[in-house]
Protein backbone atom coordinates (compact mmCIF):
# COMPACT_ATOMS: atom_id res chain seq x y z
CA UNK A 1 0.00 0.00 0.00
CA UNK A 2 1.20 3.53 -0.70
CA UNK A 3 1.60 6.59 1.50
CA UNK A 4 2.31 10.25 0.73
CA UNK A 5 6.04 10.07 1.41
CA UNK A 6 6.70 13.76 0.73
CA UNK A 7 4.06 14.89 3.22
CA UNK A 8 5.32 12.47 5.85
CA UNK A 9 8.90 13.64 5.25
CA UNK A 10 7.86 17.26 5.74
CA UNK A 11 6.06 16.39 8.98
CA UNK A 12 9.01 14.40 10.32
CA UNK A 13 11.63 17.03 9.57
CA UNK A 14 9.65 20.08 10.77
CA UNK A 15 10.58 21.04 14.35
CA UNK A 16 8.12 21.02 17.23
CA UNK A 17 9.51 20.43 20.70
CA UNK A 18 7.02 20.30 23.62
CA UNK A 19 5.73 23.80 24.24
CA UNK A 20 7.17 25.00 20.92
CA UNK A 21 4.84 23.32 18.45
CA UNK A 22 4.02 26.31 16.22
CA UNK A 23 6.18 25.27 13.21
CA UNK A 24 4.62 21.82 12.91
CA UNK A 25 1.14 23.16 13.75
CA UNK A 26 1.40 25.66 10.88
CA UNK A 27 2.24 22.81 8.48
CA UNK A 28 -0.82 20.88 9.64
CA UNK A 29 -3.09 23.92 9.22
CA UNK A 30 -1.91 24.27 5.64
CA UNK A 31 -2.89 20.65 4.97
CA UNK A 32 -6.34 20.54 6.64
CA UNK A 33 -7.81 24.02 6.42
CA UNK A 34 -9.81 23.29 3.25
CA UNK A 35 -11.09 19.93 4.53
CA UNK A 36 -12.80 20.86 7.81
CA UNK A 37 -15.74 23.08 8.74
CA UNK A 38 -13.65 25.12 11.15
CA UNK A 39 -10.49 25.06 13.24
CA UNK A 40 -9.12 26.92 16.22
CA UNK A 41 -6.03 27.03 18.40
CA UNK A 42 -6.80 26.94 22.12
CA UNK A 43 -4.87 28.73 24.85
CA UNK A 44 -2.48 25.81 25.33
CA UNK A 45 -1.72 25.51 21.61
CA UNK A 46 -3.86 22.52 20.63
CA UNK A 47 -5.14 22.65 17.06
CA UNK A 48 -8.84 21.70 17.24
CA UNK A 49 -10.46 20.92 13.89
CA UNK A 50 -14.22 20.41 13.61
CA UNK A 51 -16.47 18.66 11.11
CA UNK A 52 -20.24 18.64 11.67
CA UNK A 53 -22.02 15.29 11.90
CA UNK A 54 -25.61 14.12 12.17
CA UNK A 55 -25.35 13.58 15.94
CA UNK A 56 -24.06 16.00 18.53
CA UNK A 57 -22.54 13.06 20.42
CA UNK A 58 -18.94 14.03 19.84
CA UNK A 59 -16.07 11.82 18.78
CA UNK A 60 -12.56 13.13 19.35
CA UNK A 61 -9.46 11.78 17.65
CA UNK A 62 -6.10 13.00 18.93
CA UNK A 63 -2.55 12.91 17.56
CA UNK A 64 0.15 14.81 19.39
CA UNK A 65 2.25 17.34 17.50
CA UNK A 66 5.27 17.48 19.77
CA UNK A 67 8.49 15.52 19.53
CA UNK A 68 11.03 14.85 22.28
CA UNK A 69 13.59 17.64 22.39
CA UNK A 70 15.61 19.92 24.62
CA UNK A 71 15.71 23.47 25.93
CA UNK A 72 18.75 25.73 26.41
CA UNK A 73 19.55 26.05 30.11
CA UNK A 74 23.03 27.68 30.08
CA UNK A 75 25.67 29.13 27.75
CA UNK A 76 29.19 28.91 29.19
CA UNK A 77 32.13 31.26 28.68
CA UNK A 78 33.34 29.28 25.67
CA UNK A 79 29.94 29.18 23.95
CA UNK A 80 29.03 25.60 24.86
CA UNK A 81 25.33 25.03 25.62
CA UNK A 82 23.89 23.06 28.51
CA UNK A 83 20.36 21.78 28.09
CA UNK A 84 17.37 20.28 29.84
CA UNK A 85 15.45 17.42 28.21
CA UNK A 86 11.84 17.79 27.09
CA UNK A 87 10.53 14.24 27.11
CA UNK A 88 12.08 10.85 27.76
CA UNK A 89 15.61 10.16 26.56
CA UNK A 90 17.98 7.24 26.87
CA UNK A 91 21.22 9.24 27.31
CA UNK A 92 23.33 6.86 25.24
CA UNK A 93 21.28 7.81 22.15
CA UNK A 94 22.65 11.37 22.37
CA UNK A 95 26.15 10.32 21.37
CA UNK A 96 27.39 11.66 18.01
CA UNK A 97 24.12 13.42 17.14
CA UNK A 98 23.46 16.72 15.39
CA UNK A 99 20.79 19.11 16.65
CA UNK A 100 19.14 22.38 15.68
CA UNK A 101 19.03 25.17 18.25
CA UNK A 102 16.05 27.39 17.43
CA UNK A 103 16.75 30.99 18.41
CA UNK A 104 16.61 34.19 16.36
CA UNK A 105 17.68 31.82 13.62
CA UNK A 106 18.21 28.07 13.54
CA UNK A 107 21.79 26.99 14.26
CA UNK A 108 23.22 23.54 13.64
CA UNK A 109 25.11 22.01 16.56
CA UNK A 110 26.55 18.71 17.71
CA UNK A 111 26.14 16.75 20.92
CA UNK A 112 29.58 16.56 22.46
CA UNK A 113 30.98 14.64 25.41
CA UNK A 114 34.33 13.70 26.86
CA UNK A 115 36.49 11.87 24.27
CA UNK A 116 36.93 8.17 24.96
CA UNK A 117 40.71 8.59 24.59
CA UNK A 118 40.92 10.57 27.83
CA UNK A 119 38.31 8.66 29.84
CA UNK A 120 39.40 6.63 32.81
CA UNK A 121 38.65 2.91 32.85
CA UNK A 122 35.88 3.60 35.36
CA UNK A 123 34.32 6.28 33.14
CA UNK A 124 34.35 3.95 30.14
CA UNK A 125 32.46 1.27 32.09
CA UNK A 126 29.64 3.57 33.24
CA UNK A 127 26.46 4.28 31.32
CA UNK A 128 26.38 7.89 30.08
CA UNK A 129 24.23 10.50 31.82
CA UNK A 130 22.48 13.48 30.31
CA UNK A 131 24.82 15.75 32.27
CA UNK A 132 27.80 14.31 30.38
CA UNK A 133 26.68 16.06 27.18
CA UNK A 134 26.87 19.61 25.88
CA UNK A 135 26.00 21.23 22.55
CA UNK A 136 28.82 22.67 20.44
CA UNK A 137 27.84 25.25 17.81
CA UNK A 138 31.42 25.93 16.77
CA UNK A 139 31.04 29.53 17.91
CA UNK A 140 32.28 31.79 20.68
CA UNK A 141 29.98 32.87 23.51
CA UNK A 142 29.44 36.27 21.87
CA UNK A 143 28.55 34.68 18.54
CA UNK A 144 26.17 32.21 20.17
CA UNK A 145 24.41 34.87 22.23
CA UNK A 146 23.78 36.97 19.12
CA UNK A 147 21.19 34.35 18.14
CA UNK A 148 20.53 32.03 21.10
CA UNK A 149 19.02 32.70 24.54
CA UNK A 150 18.21 30.67 27.64
CA UNK A 151 14.86 28.96 27.04
CA UNK A 152 15.25 28.42 23.30
CA UNK A 153 14.11 24.99 22.07
CA UNK A 154 16.38 22.37 20.53
CA UNK A 155 15.38 19.53 18.20
CA UNK A 156 17.27 16.67 16.64
CA UNK A 157 18.58 16.73 13.06
CA UNK A 158 17.95 13.68 10.89
CA UNK A 159 16.81 13.13 7.31
CA UNK A 160 13.62 11.15 6.75
CA UNK A 161 14.25 8.29 4.30
CA UNK A 162 12.77 5.14 2.80
CA UNK A 163 14.28 1.76 3.70
CA UNK A 164 12.69 -1.19 1.92
CA UNK A 165 8.96 -1.00 2.63
CA UNK A 166 9.64 1.14 5.68
CA UNK A 167 10.29 4.77 6.52
CA UNK A 168 13.04 5.81 8.90
CA UNK A 169 13.95 9.02 10.69
CA UNK A 170 13.41 11.11 13.78
CA UNK A 171 10.06 11.98 15.35
CA UNK A 172 8.03 9.23 13.72
CA UNK A 173 6.74 9.37 17.29
CA UNK A 174 4.35 11.00 16.72
CA UNK A 175 4.43 12.53 13.27
CA UNK A 176 3.18 9.23 11.87
CA UNK A 177 -0.05 9.79 13.82
CA UNK A 178 -0.20 13.42 12.65
CA UNK A 179 0.12 12.08 9.10
CA UNK A 180 -2.63 9.49 9.68
CA UNK A 181 -5.03 12.04 11.14
CA UNK A 182 -4.40 14.47 8.25
CA UNK A 183 -5.00 11.73 5.70
CA UNK A 184 -8.18 10.67 7.51
CA UNK A 185 -9.48 14.25 7.51
CA UNK A 186 -8.86 14.42 3.76
CA UNK A 187 -10.69 11.10 3.18
CA UNK A 188 -13.72 12.45 5.08
CA UNK A 189 -13.69 15.78 3.21
CA UNK A 190 -17.07 16.44 1.57
CA UNK A 191 -18.63 13.32 3.11
CA UNK A 192 -21.42 13.08 5.68
CA UNK A 193 -20.40 11.59 9.01
CA UNK A 194 -22.57 10.24 11.84
CA UNK A 195 -21.11 12.25 14.73
CA UNK A 196 -19.68 15.68 15.36
CA UNK A 197 -15.98 15.08 14.78
CA UNK A 198 -13.16 16.85 16.56
CA UNK A 199 -9.73 16.11 15.12
CA UNK A 200 -7.27 17.46 17.67
CA UNK A 201 -3.55 17.85 17.11
CA UNK A 202 -2.42 18.04 20.71
CA UNK A 203 0.61 19.63 22.37
CA UNK A 204 2.98 18.63 25.16
CA UNK A 205 2.15 14.92 25.15
CA UNK A 206 5.79 13.98 25.66
CA UNK A 207 5.91 15.88 28.96
CA UNK A 208 2.65 14.63 30.45
CA UNK A 209 -0.34 14.41 28.06
CA UNK A 210 -1.10 18.06 28.81
CA UNK A 211 -2.76 19.02 25.55
CA UNK A 212 -5.08 16.02 25.48
CA UNK A 213 -6.17 16.69 29.05
CA UNK A 214 -7.17 20.27 28.29
CA UNK A 215 -8.85 19.62 24.94
CA UNK A 216 -10.79 16.57 26.14
CA UNK A 217 -12.08 18.56 29.11
CA UNK A 218 -13.28 21.31 26.75
CA UNK A 219 -14.84 19.01 24.13
CA UNK A 220 -16.22 16.37 26.53
CA UNK A 221 -16.35 13.64 23.86
CA UNK A 222 -18.61 10.61 24.01
CA UNK A 223 -16.01 8.63 22.07
CA UNK A 224 -12.23 9.08 22.08
CA UNK A 225 -9.63 7.60 19.73
CA UNK A 226 -5.94 8.36 20.18
CA UNK A 227 -3.40 7.78 17.42
CA UNK A 228 0.18 7.16 18.50
CA UNK A 229 3.19 4.94 18.03
CA UNK A 230 3.79 1.79 20.01
CA UNK A 231 6.82 -0.42 20.56
CA UNK A 232 7.78 -2.91 17.87
CA UNK A 233 10.43 -4.89 19.68
CA UNK A 234 10.55 -7.51 16.92
CA UNK A 235 14.34 -7.67 17.03
CA UNK A 236 16.85 -10.54 17.34
CA UNK A 237 17.19 -10.08 21.10
CA UNK A 238 13.45 -10.13 21.82
CA UNK A 239 11.54 -12.97 23.42
CA UNK A 240 8.07 -13.64 22.09
CA UNK A 241 6.32 -12.04 25.05
CA UNK A 242 8.46 -8.90 24.80
CA UNK A 243 7.70 -7.88 21.22
CA UNK A 244 4.47 -5.91 21.92
CA UNK A 245 3.98 -5.55 18.13
CA UNK A 246 5.86 -6.35 14.93
CA UNK A 247 6.44 -4.31 11.78
CA UNK A 248 4.44 -5.32 8.72
CA UNK A 249 1.77 -7.29 10.58
CA UNK A 250 -0.85 -4.58 10.50
CA UNK A 251 -2.12 -1.67 12.51
CA UNK A 252 -2.36 -2.18 16.26
CA UNK A 253 -5.48 -1.90 18.40
CA UNK A 254 -4.63 -0.79 21.91
CA UNK A 255 -5.91 -2.96 24.76
CA UNK A 256 -3.95 -1.22 27.48
CA UNK A 257 -0.83 0.75 28.28
CA UNK A 258 0.75 2.02 31.48
CA UNK A 259 -1.90 4.72 31.95
CA UNK A 260 -5.05 3.32 30.32
CA UNK A 261 -7.17 0.20 30.13
CA UNK A 262 -9.14 0.79 26.96
CA UNK A 263 -12.90 0.44 26.98
CA UNK A 264 -13.71 -3.15 26.03
CA UNK A 265 -16.49 -1.89 23.74
CA UNK A 266 -14.04 0.22 21.73
CA UNK A 267 -11.59 -2.67 21.43
CA UNK A 268 -14.39 -4.96 20.22
CA UNK A 269 -15.64 -2.30 17.79
CA UNK A 270 -12.20 -1.83 16.25
CA UNK A 271 -11.57 -5.56 15.99
CA UNK A 272 -14.91 -6.19 14.27
CA UNK A 273 -14.33 -3.38 11.76
CA UNK A 274 -10.83 -4.62 10.98
CA UNK A 275 -11.99 -8.20 10.48
CA UNK A 276 -15.02 -7.23 8.37
CA UNK A 277 -12.86 -5.06 6.10
CA UNK A 278 -9.84 -7.40 5.87
CA UNK A 279 -7.53 -5.00 7.69
CA UNK A 280 -4.55 -6.79 9.28
CA UNK A 281 -4.28 -5.88 12.95
CA UNK A 282 -2.40 -6.69 16.14
CA UNK A 283 -3.53 -6.29 19.74
CA UNK A 284 -1.29 -3.99 21.75
CA UNK A 285 -0.63 -4.50 25.45
CA UNK A 286 2.03 -1.98 26.42
CA UNK A 287 3.25 -2.57 30.00
CA UNK A 288 4.68 0.92 30.57
CA UNK A 289 4.26 4.41 29.17
CA UNK A 290 1.12 6.28 28.21
CA UNK A 291 -0.52 8.18 25.37
CA UNK A 292 -3.25 10.74 24.80
CA UNK A 293 -5.70 7.86 25.28
CA UNK A 294 -5.60 8.56 29.01
CA UNK A 295 -6.63 12.18 28.58
CA UNK A 296 -9.39 11.27 26.14
CA UNK A 297 -10.78 8.60 28.42
CA UNK A 298 -10.77 10.49 31.71
CA UNK A 299 -10.59 14.25 31.33
CA UNK A 300 -13.97 14.90 29.73
CA UNK A 301 -16.72 15.84 32.15
CA UNK A 302 -18.44 12.46 31.81
CA UNK A 303 -15.54 10.30 30.58
CA UNK A 304 -15.34 8.75 27.12
CA UNK A 305 -15.56 5.36 25.47
CA UNK A 306 -11.91 5.39 24.50
CA UNK A 307 -9.32 3.39 22.64
CA UNK A 308 -6.40 3.90 20.29
CA UNK A 309 -5.02 3.08 16.88
CA UNK A 310 -1.33 2.37 17.44
CA UNK A 311 1.43 2.24 14.84
CA UNK A 312 4.19 -0.34 15.40
CA UNK A 313 7.54 1.47 15.50
CA UNK A 314 11.09 0.23 16.06
CA UNK A 315 13.75 2.20 17.95
CA UNK A 316 11.33 4.57 19.70
CA UNK A 317 12.74 7.85 21.08
CA UNK A 318 15.78 7.60 18.84
CA UNK A 319 16.62 9.35 15.56
CA UNK A 320 16.33 6.04 13.67
CA UNK A 321 12.68 5.26 14.35
CA UNK A 322 11.20 2.91 11.77
CA UNK A 323 7.62 2.17 10.69
CA UNK A 324 6.16 0.03 7.92
CA UNK A 325 4.27 1.73 5.07
CA UNK A 326 1.53 -0.91 4.97
CA UNK A 327 0.92 -0.61 8.72
CA UNK A 328 0.57 3.16 8.28
CA UNK A 329 -1.87 2.83 5.39
CA UNK A 330 -3.95 0.26 7.26
CA UNK A 331 -4.07 2.62 10.23
CA UNK A 332 -5.61 5.33 8.03
CA UNK A 333 -8.21 2.84 6.81
CA UNK A 334 -9.12 1.64 10.30
CA UNK A 335 -9.40 5.15 11.75
CA UNK A 336 -11.61 6.27 8.84
CA UNK A 337 -13.90 3.28 9.34
CA UNK A 338 -14.07 3.91 13.08
CA UNK A 339 -15.29 7.47 12.49
CA UNK A 340 -17.91 6.54 9.88
CA UNK A 341 -19.52 3.50 11.51
CA UNK A 342 -20.16 4.59 15.10
CA UNK A 343 -23.95 4.29 14.72
CA UNK A 344 -23.67 0.71 13.50
CA UNK A 345 -22.51 -0.73 16.82
CA UNK A 346 -24.26 -1.53 20.09
CA UNK A 347 -22.49 0.62 22.68
CA UNK A 348 -24.55 -0.58 25.65
CA UNK A 349 -22.64 -1.92 28.64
Amino acid sequence: MSIDFNLFKKLSETPGAPGFEKPIRDVVIGEIQNHVDSYEIDNLGNLICFKKGHSSQAVMAAAHLDEIGFIVSHIDDDGFISFHTLGGFDPKTLTAQRVFVHGKKDLLGVMGTKPIHVMTAEERSKAPKKEDYFIDLGMSKAEVEEFISIGDPITREREFVEMGNCVNGKSIDNRVAVYILIETIKKLSGKEIPNDFYAVFTVQEEVGIRGANVSAHAINPQFGIAIDTTIAYDLPSAKGNEKITSLGKGTAIKVMDGMTICDTRMVKYMKELAEKNNIPYQLELLPAGGTDTAGLQRMGKTGAIAGAVSIPTRNLHQVIEMANKDDIAWSVELLTLCLTNLNNFNWAH
